[in-house]
């Protein structure tokens, strides 16, 4: 576990160390003058690429999806918890977003918005693009969510005089709540480093994922490695974020008793 641990983050360490290289230091070892150097230089104009332009955009995408992924994946899942005419035929083919190469989503998401006259751009089509991939995802956590999901809770509330607004308000959504929260950092982190299905469809500015591709045959100095580890550092931020109010919504609701099926009295 330790060896694989080392494989998956063995190249992002390296980045980070090399990230402290001095003025005069290069894009190998060894390590020169260590200082923060590169990271001061972030967000001053460069010669080559818009480190901080892009950076806010993926962040602003990746927030806006994040948010619309819940909002259509909850619902979603309620929906296809119950059943309705065609609601096989609708899983199946959210389900087969998810094989259709991503580069060809782009293109057809690109073409899409340009044949209408709107336009490619990072906040609308690219938007669009990042949805196809992270709606899918949403919605099979939602439904596996609502499978375990105990009805006894909803139907007491129900008997209670609750209406289904309030039951799903004061029952429903607090004992599903860390499972949201988790919809939302699977929709945040595949958009914020998701690149096939934005190429085509971004636009003339870049985001994050495509502004340090274009800068890997450009920029030859370590400010490369400065952004690499400051937007690692973000993401790491986010995952703790989601874990503690994952943690915190699980106390609320008692450790997520109410998932579990009660056991039959014999």
């Amino acid at each position: 576990m330790w060896l694989f641990l080392l494989f998956l983050y063995g190249p992002t360490l390296t980045i980070l160390i090399l990230s402290f290289q001095g003025p005069m230091g290069g894009l190998t070892f060894p390590l020169k003058d260590p200082s923060l150097h590169w990271f001061a230089s972030l967000f001053e104009v460069q010669r080559v690429g818009d480190f901080g332009g892009s950076l806010k955009r993926s962040l602003i995408l990746a927030v806006l999806v994040m948010f619309v992924n819940v909002l259509i994946a909850v619902p979603a899942g309620m929906a296809l918890r119950k059943g309705f005419r065609g609601s096989r035929a609708i899983f199946w083919l959210t389900i087969a977003s998810l094989i259709v190469p991503s580069i060809l989503v782009s293109l057809g998401v690109g073409l899409l918005f340009s044949q209408t006259g709107l336009g490619t751009k990072w906040y609308t089509s690219a938007f669009g693009a990042h949805l196809t991939w992270t709606l899918p995802f949403g919605v099979l956590i939602m439904i596996g969510v609502f499978a375990r999901l105990n009805p006894a809770y909803e139907e007491a509330a129900v008997d209670a005089g609750a209406t289904r607004w309030q039951t799903f308000r004061h029952v429903t959504f607090p004992i599903i709540l860390p499972n949201v929260v988790g919809v939302m950092l699977f929709g945040f982190s595949l958009s914020y480093d998701e690149m096939p299905r934005t190429v085509l469809a971004g636009g003339a500015y870049n985001t994050l994922p495509l502004e340090i591709y274009a800068m890997t045959n450009n920029v030859t100095t370590p400010v490369l490695y400065a952004l690499g580890s400051l937007t690692t550092l973000v993401s790491f931020l986010v995952i703790a974020l989601a874990l503690t109010l994952m943690t915190l919504a699980r106390r609320r609701t008692g450790g997520g008793a109410a998932l579990r099926k009660p056991k039959q009295e014999s």
